[in-house]
C-alpha cells in the first residue's frame, strides 16, 4: 500500500510540474503600479490663474505621467520610470526644475536633485550644479556608479561629465520670466538684517556670464520665457512670482515587481545667496524610498523640511507607529505648519496607497493607475 500511494504521489506530482515550472520561469510578481508625481507646491492663486495658464500646466504634468506609466506598462523599474519623468518636468520650463530653475542672488541657476530606491535603499543626489541639463540623471549616475550620496557644485559636474552626461552652457538654462522674477525680488529688498534679503543685491546679468567649457557635449539654448502670456503681462507674471519658494518637480512610483523609487528635483528658491541649499537632495528631507513603508516626494519652504525630516517621517511614523500612509503624511505636514512652514508631498506604498496633502495655496500634482486611470490637479 505504502509502494502505490508513492507510485500514486509520483504520479500527480509529474502532472503538476509543466505549470510549476512554467510559474518558477515567470517567478517575478506582476502586481499593479502607480505613478504620482508634484510640480511643486505653493502655486498662483486660483484667482489669478487664467484658464490658458492652467492648461499649460496641466499638460505638462499629464505629458510627464504618459512617459513613466509607459515604462512601467512595459516592466519597466520604478527608478526608470521616476528618472524618466522628472527629466520631462526638468526640460519643461514652467517648472522650477532643469530649463525653468529660478536665478540666485548672483543671476546663475544651480540646481539640485536626489533620487532613491526602495528595495536596498540605496540613494544618489547633486547640489549646486549649474551645466548638467538633467540633474536627476546626475543624481542616478551618483547613486549607481560612485561609492557616494551626495555630491555638489565643480565636483558633481566633474562627476557628470566623466559619466557622459548632457553637459551645456548654463546660458541653456536662461528664461526670461524666470529672470525677471529675480530682478522682482532684488528691487524688493529692503531690511539689511534679512537674510533673505540682503541690503546689497547685485543686480543679475540678462544671461550667465561666463558659459562654462568642459569636454563633454555642450549645447547652448535661447532664452524663453517659459509661457506664452495670456491676458496683462503683471498677470501672467504671477505664476512665476507667488510662492517663490517653493517650486520643485517630483515623482514616487510603483512598479509590477512591487518595488518604490522617489525622485525630487529643483532650482531651489529665487534669489538664494551662499550657496545655499535645500531639501531637495537631502536623502530624508526632500526624498526617500522604503519598500517596506513608502516613498516620498516633498515640495516646500526647504528649510523646515529639512529640520523636520519630512520625507523620512512620514515612512518613520507607518514603521513605528503603524498608521496608514494617508494618516502619517498628514500628520507630517501638520508638524511642517506649526513650525511656521509651507509646503507638501506626494507619497505611495506598495499597496498603491497615494496621499499628497499641503498646507499652500496649492499643487502642481497628478497621478496614474495600471488601468491608465489618470487625474492632474492643482487646488485643494
Amino acid at each position: 500500500m505504502q509502494k502505490f500511494l508513492l507510485l500514486l504521489f509520483a504520479g500527480l506530482l509529474g502532472q503538476l510540474t509543466p505549470a510549476a515550472a512554467q510559474t518558477s520561469a515567470n517567478a517575478s510578481p506582476s502586481g499593479p503600479f502607480t505613478l504620482v508625481i508634484h510640480g511643486g507646491a505653493g502655486t498662483i492663486t486660483k484667482a489669478n490663474m487664467t484658464a490658458e495658464q492652467e492648461k499649460a500646466y496641466q499638460d505638462g504634468l499629464n505629458k510627464a505621467l504618459q512617459v513613466g506609466y509607459t515604462i512601467l506598462k512595459d516592466g519597466g523599474t520604478a527608478l526608470d520610470a521616476v528618472e524618466a519623468t522628472i527629466r520631462v518636468m526638468e526640460d519643461n520650463p514652467l517648472f522650477n526644475a532643469g530649463k525653468g530653475a529660478v536665478f540666485t542672488h548672483e543671476g546663475r541657476n544651480e540646481m539640485d536633485a536626489s533620487i532613491m530606491e526602495g528595495e536596498k535603499l540605496r540613494a544618489g543626489a547633486v547640489a549646486g550644479v549649474t551645466v548638467v541639463r538633467n540633474p536627476i540623471t546626475a543624481a542616478r549616475a551618483v547613486m549607481e556608479k560612485s561609492e557616494h550620496v551626495l555630491l555638489t557644485g565643480p565636483g558633481a559636474e566633474q562627476f557628470a561629465r566623466e559619466q557622459g552626461l548632457d553637459i551645456v552652457e548654463p546660458s541653456y538654462f536662461f528664461t526670461q520670466a524666470r529672470y525677471d522674477q529675480l530682478q522682482k525680488a532684488l528691487s524688493t529688498e529692503k531690511s539689511p538684517s534679512s537674510l533673505s534679503q540682503p541690503s546689497t543685491p547685485v543686480k543679475a546679468a540678462p544671461t550667465p556670464t561666463a558659459p562654462t567649457k568642459s569636454k563633454g557635449k555642450t549645447k547652448a539654448g535661447k532664452p524663453s520665457s517659459g509661457l506664452v502670456p495670456a491676458g496683462s503681462q503683471d498677470l501672467a507674471d504671477l505664476i512665476f512670482t507667488e510662492g517663490r519658494k517653493y517650486g520643485t518637480v517630483g515623482a514616487v512610483a510603483l512598479d509590477k515587481q512591487g518595488n518604490l523609487a522617489a525622485a525630487t528635483s529643483t532650482g531651489g528658491m529665487t534669489n538664494k545667496r551662499y550657496g545655499r541649499v535645500g531639501d531637495a537632495p537631502i536623502i530624508g528631507a526632500g526624498t526617500y524610498a522604503d519598500n517596506q513603508s513608502c516613498a516620498v516626494s516633498c515640495t516646500g519652504w526647504g528649510e523646515y523640511f529639512i529640520r523636520a525630516t519630512v520625507a523620512r517621517d512620514v515612512a518613520a511614523r507607518m514603521e513605528y507607529q503603524k498608521i496608514p500612509l494617508s494618516q502619517a503624511a498628514q500628520a507630517t505636514i501638520d508638524k511642517v505648519d506649526a513650525m511656521g512652514g509651507n509646503g507638501g508631498l506626494i507619497a505611495l506604498d506598495r499597496a498603491g496607497n497615494i496621499t499628497m496633502p499641503f498646507n499652500s495655496e496649492g499643487m502642481y500634482r497628478g497621478f496614474i493607475k495600471e488601468d491608465g486611470r489618470s487625474q492632474v490637479l492643482i487646488y485643494k
